[in-house]
């Protein structure tokens, strides 16, 4: 077993271990579901009318720590339906398990914690996989209580949900927790009031983030790097609008799957419309406006537009889930024959991209291909030839960029393979951002063709690609990943002014000029303060430049600049502080 089958295994046992000890101390409680996380576990439960909260975690922990200590073996075994009612017959979301799995005819599994005696201390419903034995958990740390509907139904009951973190080692578990100490320093949501990026109103909505013109600043900076990029491979903006007919949806098979999930529009016909969720069907129809010859292709579409989803009230977090989101979005038409070099320009794209953010660097991402489960063809629609030739296209080229990639079977969409890539941040957490989607579905059932070189009508390969994801999100991540601090070039505030006295505004307003026509965002600190207060203050905000203008610079002398976070000055000309702001 590697580590990571072998920390997931850990995990999911620690889950139980902690349900096993809040049973003792609470026997009338009724448990949810808990699996294994990224970094340990959750567990979600209904204490009834005694709350649970952080003030009980120290005795839920010496419980847990006593569980462990008894080195209790796991066992699996399998009982029918009609047992596990009898068993579990006092809590109903048990129960309603077990319902689902009469439902798939299958036997219900269970695992006992076993003593020393052979005698089953313990027993939940559960699938596995666990650890041999309660004392192989590793080291464990119970973190927080949350909220969390039964089945994630707003319509169903709330239940408390309890995190846990579990790690091989105590070093492990203390990295962990100094990750959280960064993250809670960085949460671009305490940051982005800070720096004025942002702001919500319950005029508005939650999940409807209005951006200021400082925060407006970031998010265009982000656009315009990756239009210039694309242009540079041949891409051209489209614009759509932001309601259709749900009959666009219909035909593209998301509206089966998704309409509990869009936001619903009625206008004064009695036409349906929608508030668009994603903008791949439109593009499709742009396609579909004109015949398109073999000569044509590819043909390449980008916008950067806003789209719409009602997500859950308890699952929206500041820029991180949000109910509008602006995609930096793009679809190429090509032939099978084509795609290579269209995922090698996404490649390019997104290489030039996250290297400017910081985020491409060796050891700092990785790629998943994403292909089908050969255990279940059924799942994926499409001609099974042309999955094979796209699922061995798309390793070439990433290959051919120099790219190691993990395959993962089961991880395709149902239309198509992909190249997902996970990058981490300045404290480890890692985030996907990047996508290279392939699609056989859509072209077919909207019906596309182009006009081959025998004359004959032939399908198009769809390819989806995003580089930054939605911009709300992909700006949570770099305020996290700079923890405010951005590099100039997408810094609301390039450089900041500060004239020591009066007698120095002259020359200080004529600088700015010249710098704002060199294209640099740069304002004037007036001296209403100590000109030590003004550095602080420049420090604090996280602007990049901060000038100090006195008799030397205004006698003719070199700008005196302080880099955010240096703590000596240092000397430019003009003309260097402009480059250097680039």
């Amino acid at each position: 077993m590697n580590n990571e089958n072998a920390l997931f295994n850990m995990r999911h046992t620690a889950s139980h271990v902690m349900s096993y000890a809040i049973k003792m101390l609470r026997p009338d409680v009724k448990m949810g579901v808990g699996p294994a996380t990224e970094m340990g576990f959750y567990q979600d439960y209904d204490f009834g009318q005694t709350p649970l909260s952080v003030d009980d975690f120290k005795a839920i922990e010496k419980k847990m720590r006593w569980i462990v200590n008894k080195d209790f073996a796991l066992q699996k075994r399998e009982i029918s339906v009609a047992e596990a009612k009898e068993l579990f017959a006092g809590d109903p979301f048990k129960m309603a398990l077990i319902e689902g799995i009469e439902k798939k005819g299958e036997a219900c599994t269970l695992y006992d914690f076993v003593d020393g005696e052979g005698n089953a201390r313990y027993t939940d419903l559960c699938a596995g996989p666990h650890v041999a034995s309660t004392g192989q958990i590793g080291t464990f740390k119970l973190m927080k209580v949350a909220g969390a509907y039964w089945r994630g139904d707003e319509n169903e009951p709330m239940l408390t949900r309890v995190y846990g973190g579990t790690f091989a080692d105590a070093d492990g578990l203390a990295a962990h927790l100094h990750m959280l100490e960064e993250a809670a320093k960085r949460d671009h949501r305490k940051l982005g009031k800070e720096l004025d990026l942002y702001t919500t109103s319950d005029l508005i909505g939650s999940g409807l983030p209005l951006f200021t013109p400082r925060g407006t600043v970031v998010r265009d900076a982000i656009q315009d790097e990756i239009m210039k990029l694309q242009y540079a491979h041949g891409y051209r903006r489209v614009a759509i609008p932001h309601i259709c007919k749900k009959d666009l949806y219909e035909t593209s098979g998301h509206w089966q799957k998704y309409k509990d999930d869009l936001f619903h529009v009625h206008g004064k016909g009695d036409t349906e419309f929608v508030m668009k969720p994603m903008n791949c069907p439109h593009h499709t129809q742009i396609y579909a406006s004109q015949m398109r010859s073999y000569r044509d292709l590819p043909i390449r579409y980008c916008e950067v537009t806003a789209c719409y989803r009602d997500e859950q009230p308890g699952e929206l977090l500041g820029l991180s889930r949000v109910r509008a989101l602006t995609q930096d979005d793009g679809h190429v038409f090509c032939r099978m024959g084509q795609i290579k070099d269209e995922a090698a320009k996404i490649i390019d794209i997104a290489r030039a991209f996250h290297t400017k953010t910081g985020m491409w660097a060796e050891g700092n991402f990785e790629v998943y291909l994403s292909v089908r489960d050969p255990e279940k063809p059924e799942k994926y629609l499409g001609d099974s030839a042309n999955w094979d030739i796209a699922e061995q296209l798309l390793e070439e080229v990433a290959a051919e960029a120099g790219l190691k990639v993990k395959r993962e079977e089961g991880e395709a969409a149902f239309y198509g393979p992909k190249l997902d890539f996970q990058f981490a941040d300045a404290i480890g957490r890692k985030w996907q951002l990047t996508t290279i989607q392939l699609d056989f579905v859509m072209p077919d059932r909207f019906d596309l063709t182009y006009i081959n070189e025998a004359g004959e009508k032939e399908r198009p390969v769809m390819i989806h690609r995003a580089i930054a994801g939605s911009l709300e999100r992909f700006m949570a991540v770099l305020i996290e990943h700079y923890a405010g601090a951005f590099p100039a070039w997408m810094a609301p505030v390039q450089a900041v002014l500060l004239p020591v006295g009066q007698q120095h505004d002259a020359f200080t307003d004529d600088l700015q000029k010249q710098l704002m026509t060199a294209g640099v965002r740069a304002e004037i600190d007036v001296p209403t303060e100590t000109l030590g207060k003004r550095i602080r203050a420049s420090q604090k905000a996280k602007v990049p430049f901060s000038i100090i203008i006195g008799d030397t610079e205004t006698g003719g002398g070199p700008l005196t600049v302080r880099r955010y976070g240096a703590q000596k000055d240092e000397q430019m000309t003009v003309e260097e502080l402009i480059s250097a702001l680039a």
